[in-house]
């Protein structure tokens, strides 16, 4: 089979095309012919090793994957060679023609889900499933502001907002990223390349500020957007791809605000009872069509340093996919 492999850490332009051996099931897992792999952050820092989970070089990039089972371990039960399934080789193995998954964490396709819809899920719909729903106890009618609302784990913390009921304000750095937003559901947008976040966000909720806010950028922006967050409000700490910001601890006094780790990755390995309800809840909505995630750009496998590139240039908007 052929898969991207990292042979040192660097830029994703060192990553090469290679043939590797096809991987064989062990006693509890599956085997995937992968059909689609998520793009995500993390692989992205992963190649220079700046991230907190480790892989050694070499290795191959891409974690969350949707294909077919073709094959399938002596302990594995309930699943059969030709299932649709997603699922997830930790976070690695899954920018190849195949990959070895635990089978604990496959889970089978509904017909009506497509695998570059599906692949991912976890990562940007879990997150924010988990982080609106079960860390920020969103609320039907409140009001959510995301910020990196371009981006795909933000696209999808807005759609969900909005299946939740709320009312979403997303804010990104260009207008053809709060386009997209608009089209996916955004009641209102900010760009904070142009406009003041916090004055924005202010005049948006009438002075009340914002219930929730949804920070998977970091940097600069979370100061400001905490200082637009109304009071009792829920700030949840999803990422930085802007920086690690250090924010006055007398703004969560004056605003009497929660502020709310949301750790998905930690909360798949403690807890997985919720993980099986967050999958089971995000699959049925996407059965149901409440939930339409979507893919603004498709890369092949000899094209996946490029879309890593991309990435880290941040040139993507929304969901982009490697297609083996």
């Amino acid at each position: 089979m052929k898969a991207v492999v990292c042979t040192q850490f660097g830029p994703p332009e060192a990553l090469v095309i290679r043939d590797m051996e096809e991987p064989v099931a062990g006693t509890n897992q599956l085997v995937i012919d992968v059909r689609a792999a998520a793009v995500t952050f993390p692989d992205t820092l992963m190649l220079e090793n700046k991230y907190q989970f480790k892989a050694s070089p070499p290795y191959i990039p891409g974690g969350e994957v949707a294909g077919v089972v073709s094959a399938i371990g002596t302990e594995v039960s309930g699943f059969s060679i030709g299932d649709r399934v997603t699922g997830s080789g930790g976070l690695v193995g899954g920018f190849a023609q195949q990959v070895a998954i635990d089978a604990k964490s496959a889970r089978k396709l509904p017909d009506e889900a497509g695998f570059g819809e599906s692949t991912g899920l976890m990562y940007a719909y879990g997150t924010g499933y988990y982080g609106l729903k079960y860390r920020g106890n969103l609320k039907q009618g409140e009001t959510l502001l995301v910020l990196g609302a371009g981006g795909s784990v933000g696209m999808a913390a807005v759609e969900l907002g909005k299946l939740m009921g709320a009312r979403v304000i997303a804010a990104a750095s260009s207008e053809e990223k709060l386009a997209l937003c608009r089209a996916r559901g955004a009641d209102e947008t900010i760009n904070y390349q142009e406009e003041k976040l916090k004055e924005r966000a202010k005049e948006l909720t009438g002075g009340k500020g914002v219930d929730v806010i949804y920070d998977a950028v970091g940097g600069d922006y979370a100061e400001s957007a905490l200082r637009a967050i109304a009071w009792n409000g829920r700030f949840l700490v999803i990422g930085f791809t802007a920086g690690i910001p250090a924010i006055p601890l007398n703004l969560y006094l004056l605003k009497s605000c929660q502020v709310i780790g949301v750790f998905l990755g930690a909360m798949l390995a403690r807890d997985p009872l919720t993980k099986d309800e967050i999958q089971k809840d995000l699959l049925g909505f996407m059965a149901s069509g409440e939930l339409r995630p979507h893919i603004s750009q498709r890369y092949s496998l000899q094209e996946a340093p490029g879309a890593l590139r991309d990435m880290m240039d941040r040139k993507l908007v929304g969901k982009v996919i490697i297609e083996p």
